[in-house]
């Protein structure tokens, strides 16, 4: 709420030619702020980046002091304290807390959005200004923000050559490789393989498919629970790289719970061959969906992938099938 005024947030329309520059003018403070912590979140790892980040902010900092500039000469050097979440149906900005948990190339798409907001507000705010200088001022943000796609084309082309571009989307790969697709491929692995034996034991056993059902759920879930606190307690991602924790373990856990509800699942069916042959299916594309991602990400050889996970399951299931059955 804006300090004095009563009843939540004020309509753009509502808004008089003060405020609107006022609320240009902490737009500007908070994206430049926000080109910052990105330039900051990339610096280690994307230098070259970092630096269109910079020099974006710079840009946002040209833009409020010439803004400023026009407050003091029209209204004086006491400027209202207005800012988008005070404006109803304004857009917002992401929390910056929440840059740690972006990619490179979702904070390039984040920023692309940044600037056709704002050239969308300054339309909208010199259409609503009757100063001619002003009004002249606001015009031309709005074409320098919709400028700022060249403008960071250009800054890219400064700062990232084609080598340079090349060596941080490699980086951003595998860092993409390290915290979501590892841990998750060990998880899919240890839940579509070591859960093989206790459901199919227990269907084989039984030929019950409602515990068989009951079997894999309890598996799959505690399996999954105890491979992600395990690979978000394993290593804080410091030293090693591998990023958040908190990431892979999400990964991890997710993954490691699919695989073995994946076969665990057709046990809803009540008829008991019908569910164990889609059981079987379900086992198949899991291993041969594991062999695909080890070749596709990790580079594995397709054909040591495949004989690595394809027959280490097929061992699974037999003795998962011989126990049950015994």
């Amino acid at each position: 709420m804006i300090p004095g005024v009563s009843g939540g947030r004020r309509r753009f329309s509502d808004l008089s030619e003060q405020e609107i520059l006022a609320l240009a003018i902490s737009n500007e403070e908070d994206d430049a702020r926000i080109y910052r912590q990105y330039a900051d979140r990339l610096k280690k790892d994307y230098p070259n980046s970092a630096k269109v980040f910079e020099e974006m902010a710079r840009e946002e900092d040209e833009h409020r002091k010439r803004l400023i500039e026009a407050h003091k000469r029209r209204f004086g050097d006491v400027i209202p304290l207005i800012r988008r979440e005070h404006v109803s149906g304004f857009y917002a900005r992401r929390p910056v807390w929440l840059v740690e948990n972006l990619s490179l190339e979702r904070i390039r798409e984040e920023a692309s959005a940044m600037e056709r907001q704002a050239e969308i507000f300054y339309r909208k705010a010199a259409d609503r200004t009757t100063d001619a200088d002003t009004r002249k001022l606001l015009g031309d943000l709005a074409m320098a923000e919709a400028g700022h796609s060249h403008v960071a084309g250009e800054l890219a082309e400064e700062h990232l050559d084609d080598e340079a571009r090349a060596a941080e989307d490699r980086q951003a790969h595998r860092q993409f490789v390290l915290t979501w697709v590892q841990p998750g491929l060990a998880g899919l692995m240890d839940g579509s393989v070591s859960t093989l034996a206790p459901i199919f034991a227990t269907a084989f056993a039984t030929e019950n498919t409602h515990t068989t059902f009951l079997v894999g759920l309890a598996a799959s879930i505690g399996a999954g629970i105890s491979m992600g606190f395990t690979e978000a307690a394993s290593d804080d991602g410091e030293l090693s790289g591998r990023g958040s924790p908190l990431k892979r373990g999400l990964a991890a856990g997710v993954m490691t719970a699919a695989g073995g509800l994946g076969h665990a699942l057709p046990y809803l069916i009540p008829h008991f061959w019908t569910a164990t042959a889609i059981a079987m299916a379900v086992v198949f594309v899991e291993l041969w969906a594991i062999a695909w991602i080890q070749n596709r990400y990790m580079e594995t050889p397709f054909l040591r992938a495949t004989v690595q996970v394809v027959l280490g399951g097929a061992l699974v299931f037999a003795a998962g099938a011989l126990i049950g059955g015994g």
